[in-house]
């Protein structure tokens, strides 16, 4: 049985009939996509990013401080030890 008899042309949307409940829509023409961006959304940000910025910033730095270790603990095993050719001619 094929998936098009099942459904017999109604799209994923018009699936089934559904009563007694209304909606409504506003044309997306008629909407301000942008309403407030500045005046509240630039604030919305900055409060947003002070209340979060203890919780998220610690673990970056702590995780910078041991790549920073690690790094400089690998490149200072890859060096040789100068005492170990004191005696060579």
């Amino acid at each position: 049985m094929r998936v098009s008899s099942i459904l017999k042309g109604a799209h994923f949307g018009n699936l089934a009939k559904v009563h007694g409940i209304v909606t409504y829509k506003l044309s997306p023409f008629e909407q301000r996509a942008f309403a407030g961006a500045i005046s509240h959304g630039l604030p919305n940000i900055v409060r947003r990013i002070r209340s979060n910025i203890f919780r998220v910033v610690p673990p970056f730095i702590l995780g910078y401080l041991i790549f920073d270790l690690t790094e400089r603990k690998h490149s200072a095993l890859l060096r040789k030890n100068p005492a170990d050719y004191e005696n060579d001619e």
